[in-house]
């Protein structure tokens, strides 16, 4: 009942929340939710450009989650996570996301995510094209030419692993998207 508490505290801190899953992700189910977010989207009249920025992070996400997340007790793809999309008391919409990654995953990303962290808006943009350009990382496992797409959607990123057995991390990730 302690993490419910938690995430309570959590969704009142961080304002309202449009959308919020816990559990198996599968492709459906993310189209599902892309749908609801964009009744959400046109119900509060938000801006095609933070409509489509909201979608595109949620949905890469999403795919990451689904793709990479880790068993706890087991190697292998268990795709669960969970995901929130919402809008905090200053008008910025966010999307969290948190999953199982395991080592090497998250030695695979981190470098990615500290660059992009660091990175302003017109690097990010640079090492985007970059990417695209050579493909070096268009279809790579374990946070690919995602993240920097994200970050190219978003005003700021903000990450965190945090360590809890036989090698596997809770992954935890927030976009801020923007205001209206």
């Amino acid at each position: 009942m302690q993490d419910v508490h938690k995430l309570e505290t959590m969704l009142q801190e961080d304002g309202i929340v449009f959308l919020t899953y816990g559990g198996f992700l599968t492709q459906p189910l993310i189209v599902a939710m892309t749908d609801a977010l964009e009744k959400e989207a046109e119900s509060s009249d938000l801006s095609m450009k933070v409509s489509h920025n909201i979608f595109t992070v949620f949905i890469e996400l999403s795919q990451n989650m689904m793709n990479y997340s880790k068993k706890m007790e087991k190697e292998g793809v268990d795709p669960k996570g969970l995901i929130l999309v919402g809008k905090n008391s200053a008008g910025e919409y966010y999307v969290m996301s948190q999953n199982i990654l395991d080592e090497d995953d998250k030695n695979k990303i981190e470098p990615k995510l500290k660059l992009l962290t660091k990175s302003t808006k017109d690097e990010i943009k640079k090492l985007y094209r970059e990417i695209r350009k050579n493909g070096s990382q268009a279809h790579e496992k374990g946070g690919g030419i995602g993240f920097y797409e994200i970050a190219k959607r978003c005003e700021k990123i903000s990450y965190e692993f945090q360590k809890i057995e036989n090698g596997k991390y809770y992954f935890k990730f927030k976009g801020i998207v923007g205001k209206n």
